[in-house]
């Protein structure tokens, strides 16, 4: 572990093996996707790609790693991007951290503004189904450490801008017929 960056306390369920971001499927390639819930362009991403990923995860051909991060905090007034992504983990913990992803795109506040409260994280958790567990997690801001780990982690990794976008440790961009090719050539070549 980095000497810099000591692992957060609470990591949540589902994290990688360094803590700093969420796994979703066990296919032989991996992507890391690095975005902050803030990010136009990351919503943007998820809209073009998500399908593809989603298929690529369920044909077992990719191990797909969420990086939420804290990148865009002074775009908010309340530090929307790390609250936003300490909710994601509490969404991992329930179980639900892609329905929740999706539902947080879906309704991305305007850059500027102060984001969504923690009730409003809350009640969007409550539509995919997560619990009064969740709840008290948001709300006693048991992941808050986590988005800063996570930041600090890709910055180290080069990462500057959200999406970026990691098929086996080389950056794509975060386009579906590229990732699609990208994934491909990893596949052939015997991962």
């Amino acid at each position: 572990m980095h000497p810099q960056m000591p692992l957060p306390a609470r990591v949540p369920a589902h994290a990688n093996e360094e803590g700093d971001g969420i796994v979703v499927g066990n296919g032989p390639v991996i992507i890391d996707a690095y975005i902050d819930f803030q990010c136009p362009f990351c919503r943007m991403f998820e809209e073009a790609s998500g399908p593809l990923l989603d298929a690529m995860v369920s044909e077992g051909q990719v191990t797909l790693v969420y990086h939420p991060m804290g990148f865009l905090d002074a775009m908010s007034t309340s530090r929307y991007s790390t609250r936003a992504s300490a909710a994601s983990g509490c969404a991992s913990d329930g179980g639900k951290f892609m329905e929740y992803l999706y539902t947080l795109f879906a309704n991305q506040p305007p850059e500027g503004g102060p984001g969504l409260s923690d009730e409003e994280l809350i009640a969007l958790g409550r539509q995919v189904g997560l619990t009064d567990a969740f709840a008290v997690c948001v709300r006693d801001g048991l992941h808050l450490d986590w988005p800063p780990y996570v930041t600090a982690r890709a910055a180290e990794r080069g990462v500057s801008s959200t999406p970026t976008v990691l098929v086996e440790g080389a950056i794509v961009r975060p386009h579906p017929s590229l990732i699609r090719a990208a994934v491909g050539a990893a596949l052939h070549s015997g991962v």
